[in-house]
């Protein structure tokens, strides 16, 4: 299979598709295409919206790839939207791996329409942070798969969720991605098992896009790196067992497990390929610096606990008068009531680890302080909406406005900090979509290659 030709054949994009966008697209492809592809319906979201699942092809194995996961996360939307326009035109691809080809754009089209504001543009940190929706912990469809695990139990499992569990009963896919993206740094990937062969592409993708490996901090400290950028996936277990070790509290807010941790049942290979919008060339910076790693990061919690401590200002005081309910204020307090466990965890393990005695590189100084930065600005958005949306219902008390006006200038403020030590740009959306689309071929290859 040549790789690099199907990557080349992603087209341009100047935005971000909507949920009836791609909902549309899957239809008319069943229209189209009557002898090859099938829709049906799987689900019902949260607010009611149907869920449907397009199949492609006949083949004897099944793969099993879905957007949105969490619902900041279009890229991978976009990836379904070309692929299965691709599967249906082309029959050697189509048919040559063995598969059916199952698809589901967007498994979280209500939280994804509450990140509808950024997807046209324009393209930079502040604006996307501004319209920046991730819903809670226990309200995300990726992270509410059920678990029993010592003194953790989770069985609140969402509609989503449920909807994702028939569909991998049903299929027991040989391959499954779970199309993620991240929002600012480089490529990096999680793989379910060791995959040797596959590691040298996965590393190549990205260069011949010239886009950057994330070559910083793994997302936690408990990650297990297969090979550079390239991570084994973990369950909630992991999480579990780091908090424990380090004096947190695993059951204080407990969500649930992966797709991944349910379908590994089925002996399925799960991709997840993190795909930023924005990149800096320090992100995998490896030039050593004279700052110790371990100081790097405690400056980087530091960074967390000031942002937590702005949500705290403007939350605590209106907490008791906010009527809205919205996704918003759940996401919002989650943050300020789940911060302080993890953050002493991340603390003495910084302190601790020998890991942590030596000099940061570039690219880990870079994740401690502006990458923080980034994501932190998201809660701080949030917030603000959660408070224009208290004003849009006629919920504008004395405090409520007051803090909103505090919050935008808190939002502001953080993001004036951020943009001056930022070299960012926005990465065309083609060649996220191609990268995304070469790891998912590679992927199917290397199975359909070790099958055979």
């Amino acid at each position: 299979m040549d790789l690099r030709e199907y990557m080349r054949g992603v087209p341009e994009f100047d935005r971000f598709l909507t949920v009836d966008e791609l909902h549309a697209g899957i239809a008319r492809l069943a229209e189209d295409y009557p002898e090859i592809a099938r829709l049906r319906r799987v689900g019902t979201s949260r607010l009611g919206e149907p869920l449907h699942l397009l199949s492609i092809g006949h083949g004897p194995k099944h793969a099993f790839i879905f957007g949105c996961p969490h619902p900041n996360e279009p890229i991978g939307a976009m990836m379904v939207h070309h692929l299965t326009a691709v599967l249906c035109r082309d029959a050697a691809l189509r048919d040559g791996l063995g598969y059916t080809w199952h698809f589901i754009p967007c498994v979280d089209p209500d939280g994804t329409r509450l990140n509808e504001g950024w997807f046209a543009g324009p393209f930079t940190p502040r604006h996307y942070a501004r319209h920046f929706f991730r819903p809670a912990p226990d309200q995300q469809v990726e992270w509410t798969f059920p678990v029993a695990y010592k003194r953790l139990f989770f069985d609140r499992v969402l509609p989503e969720t449920q909807m994702l569990m028939r569909v991998i009963d049903e299929l027991q896919p040989e391959l499954m991605v779970s199309l993620h993206n991240a929002g600012f740094g480089g490529v990096y990937y999680y793989i379910s098992r060791a995959a040797e062969p596959l590691y040298d592409t996965l590393h190549q993708l990205p260069a011949w896009e010239e886009l950057p490996l994330n070559l910083g901090e793994p997302e936690a400290p408990f990650m297990q790196a297969l090979a550079p950028a390239i991570y084994r996936m973990a369950s909630v277990r992991e999480s579990y067992d780091y908090l424990e070790a380090h004096g947190g509290d695993p059951t204080r807010r407990p969500s649930g497990t992966s797709s991944d941790d349910y379908a590994r049942k089925y002996g399925t290979f799960t991709l997840v390929v993190e795909m930023p919008y924005f990149d800096d060339p320090r992100v995998n910076d490896q030039t050593v610096t004279d700052t110790r790693r371990r100081d790097a990061i405690l400056h980087g919690l530091a960074i967390q606990e000031e942002a937590t401590d702005i949500l705290r200002r403007h939350f605590l005081p209106v907490e008791r008068e906010l009527r809205g309910h919205s996704p918003f204020e759940r996401s919002v307090r989650s943050i300020v009531e789940d911060g302080t466990d993890m953050l002493e965890a991340q603390r003495r393990w910084a302190r601790e680890s020998p890991e942590t005695d030596r000099p940061a590189t570039v690219a880990e100084l870079f994740s401690n302080n502006e990458l923080v930065q980034f994501y932190r600005m998201l809660g701080i958005g949030m917030l603000v909406r959660m408070l224009e949306g208290e004003v849009a219902i006629g919920n504008g008390t004395p405090a409520i406005r007051e803090h909103l006006v505090g919050a935008r200038a808190d939002f502001d403020r953080w993001c004036d900090r951020l943009e001056s030590t930022l070299h960012y740009r926005a990465i065309p959306i083609r060649q996220l979509v191609a990268v995304q689309l070469g790891a998912v071929l590679a992927t199917a290859q290397y199975l359909s290659d070790a099958r055979g």
